[in-house]
């Protein structure tokens, strides 16, 4: 299940890390001109929030399982981004936008989390 774990870990990761670098590198008016029209809804500083978050998320599916410090926190981390997805997912829907990628990120960090604390505890 380790080696499930890892795959799974580093395919998220790099999803998240790759838009939340984007989300807090390129400025609003940017990202909703390529595609991200949901961020015109919130204010630049929470769009960069969401950035941020994604990125120490990603970060937090790797880092500790992979030096050993504290572990627990890969499991937790998942669990996190599973709620920022879920409130990606309630954003495309009511902006009546195609949610499906977002579902998927849900999914897919919650089985994170599941399989993360099975191995970890």
């Amino acid at each position: 299940m380790i080696i499930a774990l890892w795959i799974l870990n580093g395919l998220l990761a790099l999803a998240f890390i790759a838009a939340g670098a984007m989300k807090v590198a390129r400025p609003k008016s940017a990202l909703v001109a390529s595609g991200l029209g949901w961020a015109d809804d919130f204010a630049d500083p929470t769009v960069k929030l969401i950035g941020a978050a994604e990125v120490v998320g990603g970060i937090g599916l790797i880092l500790p399982l992979l030096t050993g410090i504290a572990p627990i926190l890969t499991p937790i981390a998942a669990a996190a981004l599973t709620v920022v997805m879920i409130g990606a997912v309630a954003v495309h829907v009511r902006r009546k936008e195609n949610a499906t990628p977002s579902i998927v990120l849900a999914v897919l960090s919650a089985v994170s989390a599941v399989v993360g604390f099975l191995v970890v505890l």
